[in-house]
């Protein structure tokens, strides 16, 4: 009686999955990218970090048309692609935001509430992927706004990165509430929390 082979990582792997693991070596290149930038205060270590989240985004859409160029599409596939977006469109632009002075403690609150949304939406497309497809099995819409849509908020920091809007200058000031200080504009990250969970908004999918 032959053994069952054992599961191998690299044996299972199809072309579209190493699009995938290219997303998610872009997202953390950004997160440290921002960790080189807190450290050494070089703003093009920065820039480049955000330049690496449209990359990632590219990687991103490749995947997919790869997987069904090659209908290769498989359930490693899908979990790969989840992880790498939390890594590339949740954590990195959080990192990122960080790194240009949202640095209160209501800042924490809320790009860890934006991060946290992110993981819920991509669970969540995972679990009803299936309940969402149509008789040719494929999903026809986004429940939620996708995850990669942060990739707007990363331009708008690097709109205000090449402005020398950051750190003290970051675009409408600071607040103190109560203990922790609190960045008005962390706000477009709450919203895109918001949007990403929303289960009224449909988005269809190409």
């Amino acid at each position: 009686m032959q053994q069952p082979r054992h599961f191998s990582m690299l044996r299972e792997f199809q072309l579209a999955d190493w699009f995938t693991l290219g997303n998610a070596f872009c997202g953390t290149g950004a997160i440290f990218a921002a960790m080189r930038f807190l450290q050494e205060g070089v703003v093009f270590d920065l820039m480049i970090g955000m330049a690496l989240i449209p990359l990632a985004f590219i990687f991103d859409a490749l995947d997919g048309r790869v997987a069904r160029w090659r209908k290769s599409a498989s359930t490693l596939g899908r979990e790969l692609d989840s992880l790498a977006d939390v890594i590339s469109f949740g954590v990195a632009p959080a990192a990122l935001a960080y790194a240009c002075g949202m640095q209160g403690g209501w800042d924490w609150v809320i790009l860890s509430f934006f991060v946290g949304c992110g993981v819920s939406r991509l669970a969540r497309y995972n679990v009803t992927a299936e309940q969402l497809s149509g008789d040719e099995g494929k999903v026809k819409y986004f429940e939620g706004t996708p995850i990669p849509t942060s990739l707007v908020l990363v331009i708008v920091l690097w709109i205000a990165a090449s402005q020398g809007a950051i750190g003290s200058q970051l675009w409408l000031g600071v607040l103190k509430i109560g203990p922790w200080q609190f960045h008005p504009l962390v706000l477009m990250f709450a919203l895109s929390g918001v949007l990403m969970v929303s289960k009224t908004v449909r988005i269809p999918k190409p």
